[in-house]
């Protein structure tokens, strides 16, 4: 049996408040590593609830592996006030470089599941010169009253205590921002006419778009916008929202082939 790659844990100061970040690999300085995988979370996720994911993919890819709590999230400070309309689009400005000071990297893979997916395309776009690859898992590339009627239904189960309980495992007592943070923003009227087109004309590296065939937060339109004319859309039968959860192996198998590919 292959023995699991290191995790290794760590605060990084932004300047609001700290986040929490675990690199999986031999070592903390990726000066000398090959380019690493930087892991975006979804609307309600933080480092714990990639689970095994991480480690499988920088073993299977031969890559360290980057995944932190977004701030507001996981074991990261409070986000200070609401979260901004542009949060997508400014992810990628803001963090990214903090990591590249931290871990001594230069190029990188943007990957991220569902809202990370968008926040991995638009760290492309903006990186265009050291981002090697992008990869989207369940993510969405425009507002679809798909994605907003499960979002409407995650919003009023959320209401009960035991939900809510559920998710603080994760978030402590950020959880009810956390909740607010993704349902209040993705139904507010100003929110309706995003897309990630832009950011997507700007990707200048090759793009593998990985989606679930019974995602309850998107169509098949989503991958397929993501991919044409710039990669390959994977859909995969009977898997929904989380392929990285619900079908770990095939979705890192998927991610490994794709990457073996690359100059870097």
């Amino acid at each position: 049996m292959t023995e699991p790659v290191p995790a290794h844990d760590m605060r990084i100061e932004t300047g609001r408040g700290a986040i929490f970040v675990r690199v999986c690999w031999h070592e903390t300085s990726l000066e000398n590593a090959p380019p690493p995988v930087v892991l975006f979370h979804d609307s309600l996720g933080a480092v714990e609830l990639w689970r095994s994911f991480p480690q499988a993919l920088a073993a299977a890819t031969g890559r360290p592996v980057i995944v932190y709590d977004r701030l507001g999230f996981g074991r990261s400070d409070a986000f200070p006030g609401a979260l901004p309309a542009d949060f997508i689009a400014a992810e990628g400005e803001d963090t990214l470089p903090l990591l590249r000071n931290a871990f001594g990297f230069t190029r990188f893979i943007a990957c991220g599941h569902s809202v990370g997916g968008g926040m991995a395309v638009e760290t492309a776009g903006r990186y265009r010169e050291n981002c090697l690859a992008v990869v989207t898992m369940g993510a969405q590339a425009f507002i679809e009253e798909r994605t907003l009627d499960g979002i409407r239904v995650a919003r009023a189960a959320f209401q009960q205590p035991e939900e809510l309980a559920r998710l603080a495992r994760y978030h402590g007592d950020k959880a009810r921002w956390v909740v607010d943070a993704w349902t209040e923003t993705w139904l507010s009227p100003d929110f309706a006419g995003w897309t990630l087109d832009a950011a997507l004309a700007q990707v200048a590296c090759p793009l593998l778009a990985i989606h679930g065939e019974a995602d309850e937060f998107g169509s098949h339109a989503h991958p397929g916008r993501i991919a044409e004319g710039r990669g390959r859309a994977v859909l995969l039968p009977g898997i929904g929202h989380n392929p990285h959860r619900e079908a770990e192996a095939p979705t890192v198998a998927l991610i490994a082939d794709f990457l073996a590919g690359l100059d870097g």
